[in-house]
């Protein structure tokens, strides 16, 4: 009940318009080296993540709680919640792992676990359900999943 309430709060705090992964303008160049951040391919996630073709119930493969950010650059939302995705990697790493998914690279991924808005946060806990956000959040708004959904003991 809890994290159904978080998630609640996580989704009505969306403070920018969610793009439509339907609706692509002209890609950019990312051009940033994000070190603390892992890029995910549909063959790493299924390694890393969640294997969907082998599994019909979730299963994380990870052994520390994640964050996923589905993003394309082309979406403005994405670019402005990109630093603070970044921020986050760098401030918890250890404690964390911080994925991210170019959804106009990996098309397929995006499509089987039916990301259908961007920018999409999966936020995976170590043991249990993950939790979905759509839209750019605030900081204050992520850290407080982190702590809620994420490190909770």
């Amino acid at each position: 009940m809890k994290k159904k309430v978080l998630l609640s709060v996580l989704i009505s705090a969306m403070i920018f318009v969610n793009c439509k992964s339907e609706n692509p303008a002209s890609a950019t160049s990312k051009g940033n080296g994000e070190s603390s951040v892992v890029m995910l391919t549909n063959d790493s996630f299924k390694k890393l993540v969640f294997n969907y073709e082998l599994n019909k119930e979730w299963k994380y493969e990870g052994d520390m709680p994640a964050i996923i950010d589905f993003y394309a650059d082309w979406c403005a939302p994405c670019r402005q919640l990109s630093p603070l995705v970044d921020e986050i990697a760098r401030e918890y790493k250890g404690k964390i792992v911080v994925y991210k998914v170019d959804t106009e690279k990996e098309k397929a991924l995006s499509q089987s676990i039916g990301i259908t808005g961007l920018p999409t946060l999966l936020f995976i806990p170590a043991k249990g359900k993950p939790s979905i956000s759509m839209g750019a959040l605030p900081k204050e708004s992520l850290v407080k999943a982190i702590n809620e959904i994420l490190l909770v003991k």
